[in-house]
């Protein structure tokens, strides 16, 4: 009994002493305060920052003056998209990609793919796959890393080019004049929220069905009722499936091109008409990880019988390459990057030059993209279309431009402008077609891919 009580008293000195080595003590705290000095300059400092926005204190107005929205190559595109209050950047982007050379080969004004259409079967097809990934990891405890991490991304607006690939595979396309938004689909937070709710309860209900011996048909067949009421509430929201539709192609002088009926898959196999998982490739510039790799994230895709995102891992300089080989042929790219950093949305440029917090701190920021990365500090948010590059004589790029989806009054008329320094430190996914590839870097598709888990935060998905 006594050589317990003297361990839990050894123990607990330990615990003391770990907390007095590692806790601040009076001293410490002396001394970090001494080393403020409350000089007139830090005074006018702390009266200007605690009263003000930092960001607009940090801006550095000597940009504006060399401000330049001229490109040497651009594709020209037609009518700004909007997504409004939902994250399905990866969504407008991906079909903005894909209506771009449709106006081109038309002649047409303003024309948009719907969203609305698409997003309805990302939704329920993600919501299958929540349950069916529950039934298949039924055995292992909730608390296990692969229930942790299905609990805890239920059911999200956000996506990547992958979820373009196999949604409009499968159910097609629509123009946004028959299938347009509603309320819900333009705000898309409390219905996310409500059918993530009910999806835990469903995935309660399946467990509790598997620990009483019940069978994987069983599972299932509780699994489509479940989705039944899923398919209700998506209804409510976002408006009944378009199943067949009459429209008229007009061109930009609003002369009739055709009027047809139409099926979704007709539509696109007649006006798009691309086996998409063939045309396109996905790189990414991640220095965490070897360049010229293939790589494949598990589970993490957006219907459960389509791909799992899975792309090539290149340095930034052969991405340019290939960039400007697409745009130079007038064909837009999706585009990602981590959009909040060096933001200025007054004249819509994104340039490590536009604030510059360290000065007005007096500390400094020198981690580099690698180590962002790796500490968390920086990761793909938000998906564009990369539409112009500006090249310099040497045919080096000066600055890039995207076709953003924030409206038309957002950034410089709908477009972000970026220098060529920022996109190296924070793009970090393209898609584009595989024939500006060339042949050495598409051989790695051939590659067994390096499988990475979902859970990784390099790859959450677009959703700004």
């Amino acid at each position: 009994m006594k050589k317990i009580v003297l361990s839990v008293m050894m123990i607990g000195l330990a615990f003391c002493g770990f907390a007095q080595s590692d806790g601040l003590t009076n001293e410490q705290l002396n001394k970090i305060k001494k080393s403020y000095q409350e000089n007139a300059q830090n005074k006018l400092l702390r009266n200007l920052i605690s009263n003000n926005d930092i960001k607009k204190l940090a801006t550095n107005n000597d940009n504006n003056v060399n401000f330049d929205a001229n490109f040497s190559n651009r594709v020209n595109n037609k009518g700004i998209t909007d997504q409004k209050q939902s994250g399905r950047c990866w969504m407008f982007s991906g079909l903005n990609v894909l209506r771009s050379k449709m106006i081109a080969q038309y002649n047409l004004g303003e024309f948009s793919f719907s969203q609305n259409h698409l997003f309805f079967y990302d939704q329920l097809e993600k919501s299958n796959m929540f349950l069916s990934l529950i039934i298949k990891y039924r055995n292992e405890d909730l608390t296990s890393k692969n229930n942790e991490w299905l609990l805890k991304n239920v059911l999200s607006d956000g996506g990547t080019f992958c979820g373009i690939i196999d949604l409009v595979d499968k159910y097609g396309l629509v123009p946004s004049t028959i299938k347009p938004e509603t309320f819900n689909s333009n705000n898309t937070s409390r219905i996310d929220d409500l059918i993530t709710l009910k999806l835990k309860e469903d995935a309660l209900t399946l467990r509790d069905m598997s620990k009483n011996k019940a069978s994987v048909s069983k599972l299932n067949d509780k699994k489509i009722e479940m989705l039944s009421e899923i398919y209700k509430m998506l209804v409510f929201a976002y408006g009944e499936p378009i199943t067949e539709f009459t429209y008229t192609m007009r061109d930009c002088n609003n002369k009739v091109i055709s009027t047809d009926k139409y099926t979704p898959k007709s539509f696109f196999d007649k006006y798009v008409n691309k086996k998409l998982d063939t045309t396109y490739v996905m790189f990414m510039n991640d220095p965490t990880r070897d360049y010229y790799k293939l790589y494949e994230i598990e589970n993490d895709r957006h219907t459960m019988d389509g791909h799992n995102w899975k792309y090539i891992n290149l340095p930034i300089e052969d991405i340019k390459d290939i960039a400007i080989k697409s745009i130079k042929d007038s064909t837009m790219m999706y585009f990602s990057c981590d959009v909040g950093k060096f933001y200025n949305n007054a004249n819509g440029t994104l340039d490590l030059n536009n604030f510059d917090y360290g000065s007005i701190m007096g500390v400094s920021f020198n981690m580099d993209k690698k180590q962002r990365i790796s500490t968390f500090a920086s990761g793909s948010s938000h998906a564009m279309t990369l539409c112009a590059v500006d090249l310099d004589a040497n045919n080096k790029p000066i600055k890039w431009m995207v076709e953003n989806s924030w409206g038309k009054d957002a950034g410089y008329q709908g477009h972000l402008i970026m220098t060529d320094k920022w996109f190296n430190e924070y793009m970090f996914r393209l898609v584009t077609e595989k024939k500006y590839v060339s042949e050495k870097i598409l051989n790695i598709l051939n590659q067994k891919p390096i499988i990475l888990p979902a859970w990784d935060p390099m790859f959450l998905e677009d959703v700004d």
